[in-house]
């Protein structure tokens, strides 16, 4: 047992449907035993529980969840910061090519351990992954991920048209290579598998129908995928599939939306699949940084919130920004500030977006989220650099939800001390 006394800020529950979700202590505590969360609160009322407990005093820093990144891919790590294009011509362009070079296991190692050196800096405790196209390089990132104490869940990307030929596999192969890495990782510590056909555009209905097998064949895996991102991709897609009445409907002919699916971006989406998702149980990533940087439009964030669609971040590594999930928060907030039907975010949605949301999301959030008494303790300890803007705001406000609001704005991985998954130590800053 040990309490971390720090000020503390999570979610307890859905800020968009409650105005008392967020729970702030300016003088916390955080009581872990066994790497479990036994109580959070203020520091004398954890304190009198646990009066024998040792103590690190953290105070001067800011304890939050773990931040859960619910899409960003592995092999786009140096294509980050490729700008001026649209989605089409960024993937022949950038990435394509890049994904390629993965064919090399030598290389794909290099990546995958830059890949979660970076989730960890920057605090992501849990992920949903897009991964490679090559079974060598899955097997990389697992390794990888399993080193550094990160909660992964990812899958071999699974193609068979429209990309460049050595990303492509049929879909027995991709069924073959698919069955052995979900033998060898799934469930393995802290990972886990997520089927992932790469979007419609780049798959036939065989390679669907193999998704839809091993979801049948291994009750609880993830599916991740994309949907309604760019409309040229929309009308690509239309005219690929041309039995099917919209992009969800591509997915649903083949089982594909459930409870453990989550779709990356639908900025595209029409009423009736909005309504669809929510059906399924299904959860969207929402990648502002991405939507922007790419053009591909702004999130329909209260379509979304009216039907009752689950939503929560992702960074899109590499055609978003970076991998600051605060950063991501931020950038949701600014979006929907020039949204045709805006949705002005407060700092407990932005935060509850990038912690509880995401774990929800993931079907994740009886393990990880927030600091509920049995969860994961998973954290995140920030503290602002001397002489930063970040350090001058905060000697000049009190009020929770400003502190809040400043760290959202101003608080990168420069600010980031140490990262735990389940108490063990994931990252340091020196």
């Amino acid at each position: 047992m040990i309490l971390i006394r720090a000020a503390i800020f999570h979610t307890t529950g859905n800020p968009f449907h409650s105005s008392s979700a967020m729970a702030s202590f300016p003088d916390g505590a955080l009581a872990i035993a066994e790497g479990r969360v036994a109580a959070c609160g203020d520091y004398a009322d954890v304190r009198r529980g646990y009066p024998d407990a040792p103590v690190r005093d953290l105070r001067g820093g800011y304890l939050l969840p773990g931040f859960v990144d619910t899409h960003l891919h592995f092999p786009q790590v140096r294509v980050l910061g490729g700008l001026g294009y649209s989605l089409l011509e960024w993937l022949d362009a950038l990435t394509l090519p890049e994904e390629a070079r993965l064919a090399d296991a030598a290389y794909a190692c290099t990546i995958a351990k830059e890949f979660v050196r970076n989730l960890a800096a920057h605090g992501t405790t849990t992920s949903l992954v897009f991964g490679s196209h090559f079974p060598n390089a899955m097997a990389a990132l697992f390794h990888a991920a399993e080193s550094a104490g990160l909660r992964v869940i990812s899958g071999l990307v699974l193609a068979d048209r429209n990309l460049r030929p050595e990303l492509h596999q049929t879909p027995g192969a991709a069924y073959e290579e698919s069955q052995e890495l979900i033998r060898r990782f799934h469930g393995r510590g802290r990972l886990g598998y997520a089927v992932t056909p790469r979007f419609a555009l780049s798959t036939t209905e065989p390679m669907l129908e193999a998704c839809q097998t091993l979801l049948q064949q291994q009750p609880g895996l993830h599916l991740t995928t994309h949907i309604n991102e760019n409309v040229r991709e929309v009308e690509e897609v239309a005219r690929l599939f041309p039995w099917a009445g919209d992009y969800l409907s591509v997915y649903e002919r083949f089982e594909l939306a459930g409870r453990r699916s989550v779709f990356a971006h639908n900025v595209q989406s029409t009423n009736s699949e909005l309504q669809r998702l929510a059906g399924h149980g299904s959860s969207v990533a929402h990648c502002p940084c991405s939507n922007a940087a790419l053009g591909s439009g702004i999130f329909p964030l209260r379509r979304h919130l009216e039907a009752r669609v689950r939503f929560a971040l992702g960074t899109d590594v590499g055609g978003g920004t970076g991998f600051g999930m605060m950063k991501e928060a931020l950038q949701a907030y600014l979006m929907q500030r020039v949204a045709h039907d805006p949705v002005t975010l407060n700092p407990a949605q932005m935060l509850y977006l990038a912690t509880r949301a995401g774990a929800e999301a993931l079907a994740l959030d009886s393990e990880t989220g927030d600091f509920g008494a049995g969860k994961s303790a998973d954290y995140v300890y920030l503290q602002p650099p001397s002489g930063s803007a970040l350090e001058g705001v905060l000697k000049n406000v009190e009020d929770p939800e400003r502190v809040l609001a400043a760290i959202i704005t101003l608080a990168g991985a420069e600010s980031i001390r140490e990262v735990r998954v389940e108490g063990d130590l994931v990252y340091e800053a020196s």
